[in-house]
């Protein structure tokens, strides 16, 4: 079947098979920030932006994104770079394979949410699985972002 996606920002036609996942329609278009993790949709490394909103990939039809906004990692580039240094700073990167997941529904709760709670943030990040970590450190990174944001919109 014929699909007309916008992905990162650029608008494509493709054929692909009816039962075709939107991970590996990703993938298959050189965004390989998409990870397959569990496939059961628990863990998060394949979280992608489906018009602006984080959906699981490996849990969503590539059809569905027909006529519609889907965008990766690859397409947030520089607010990840950005984010991505706080993560680091605070020990949050460690083997760093979660990390795309992450980002990006860090990303998104950003532009929804003007100044989350803690409650709030650890919302957004319960789909997203690391086996490194506590998340302690990833907390530290997010406030101190969340304040960098702040400081620079006064």
């Amino acid at each position: 079947m014929e699909i007309k996606v916008k992905l990162n920002g650029k608008w494509m036609v493709d054929n692909i098979d009816p039962d075709m996942l939107l991970l590996d329609f990703c993938r298959a278009h050189y965004c390989k920030s998409v990870k397959r993790g569990c496939e059961t949709s628990n863990c998060g490394l394949c979280t992608v932006w489906l018009d602006g909103k984080p959906v699981l990939s490996c849990n969503v039809l590539a059809a569905r994104a027909d006529g519609h906004e889907v965008t990766t990692l690859e397409g947030l580039q520089e607010e990840a770079k950005e984010f991505g240094m706080f993560l680091a700073r605070e020990g949050g990167e460690q083997c760093g394979f979660c990390n795309p997941g992450f980002i990006m529904n860090v990303l998104a709760m950003k532009r929804e949410l003007d100044n989350p709670t803690d409650e709030e943030i650890l919302e957004y990040l319960a789909g997203n699985l690391c086996r490194c970590s506590g998340y302690a450190s990833h907390m530290r990174a997010i406030h101190k972002w969340l304040d960098s944001k702040k400081e620079a919109a006064q």
